[in-house]
């Protein structure tokens, strides 16, 4: 039997993409998300926990996450657990577990929730631009903190 590799996230990017291209002429985005969730502890004081998730982005995707996402802008992310392992310079071999995404909304703005992009084969292929009526961000510092 197989089993279910599916991840849906909700967060705020905690810095700008990083987007380029490939050698093999594809593009790759990766971003963090960081996704909170707060409860009252047995004394009733309020408790928060943060988890940061790196999230990797490839194609067309990748190039729309690159171009409208930001720092601070919440996105919904849905794709699947990906681990992969390298060697450092001194010869360690490192390990990342990243979400490689299929889907990515972009939330909040003046656009609604269903703004997003699927990253699907069976997309069309014109040179349609599902963004083309995309408003712009709201202002954002970025030397502000990120609220959660």
């Amino acid at each position: 039997m197989s089993g279910v590799n599916k991840v849906i996230i909700l967060g705020r990017l905690g810095s700008d993409p990083e987007t380029k291209a490939v050698s093999t002429g594809s593009t790759i985005t990766r971003f963090s998300l960081a996704t909170s969730e707060a409860w009252n502890d047995k004394d009733g004081k309020k408790q928060e926990r943060t988890e940061w998730h790196r999230v990797v982005v490839w194609g067309k995707l990748a190039e729309i996450c690159g171009k409208y996402l930001a720092k601070g802008r919440q996105a919904y992310v849905e794709g699947r657990l990906q681990t992969r392992s390298w060697e450092d310079q001194q010869g360690v071999k490192k390990y990342t577990t990243e979400i490689v995404a299929s889907t990515v909304q972009f939330i909040g703005g003046s656009q609604s929730a269903s703004d997003g992009y699927q990253n699907n084969s069976n997309q069309n292929s014109g040179s349609e631009n599902p963004f083309s009526d995309f408003a712009p961000e709201p202002d954002f510092n970025s030397g502000d903190e990120i609220p959660f």
